[in-house]
């Protein structure tokens, strides 16, 4: 009977993979296109990606270069040493971190923006060429 049992087993799993209820894996393809190609000049080492997506961060030898998807063009370049191989991003926004493998070292770069606002023609106090220029908008309401 053991026996029997097993044929049964056996032809029904047959039946039930010619029926499809054992489907195979599902086939597809991949398409892929390019959009984006950007000349940097040198040789890139390594590409790091802000977590939004807004800046890339190339670094090569001797600098790295900040690409702004924004503005579609390389916006920055930060002088560093030749001896710099590696890039990664820290999880705060606004540090990056460089490595040499060869010196066995590292640098943290602190990243930050500075907005210029054109106050060319504006009333203001002070120095015309001070280097800091603070900007109050009370009479623009």
């Amino acid at each position: 009977m053991p026996k029997r049992a097993a044929i049964l087993l056996f032809s029904a799993l047959l039946v039930a993979a010619g029926t499809g209820f054992f489907s195979p894996p599902a086939q597809a393809a991949l398409e892929w296109k390019i959009i984006k190609d950007l000349d940097v000049k040198a040789a890139p080492l390594e590409v790091a990606s802000s977590a939004d997506g807004k800046r890339l961060f190339i670094l090569t030898s001797g600098e790295v270069l900040v690409y702004s998807a924004a503005e579609d063009t390389i916006t920055e370049r930060i002088p560093i040493g030749r001896e710099f191989d590696r890039i990664a991003l820290l999880t705060q926004p606004d540090r990056l971190v460089i490595s040499s493998s060869a010196k066995k070292s590292l640098q943290v770069i602190l990243l930050e923006t500075v907005y210029k606002i054109d106050v060319s023609g504006l009333p203001f106090k002070g120095p015309e060429n001070a280097p800091v220029t603070v900007a109050v908008f009370t009479d623009y309401q």
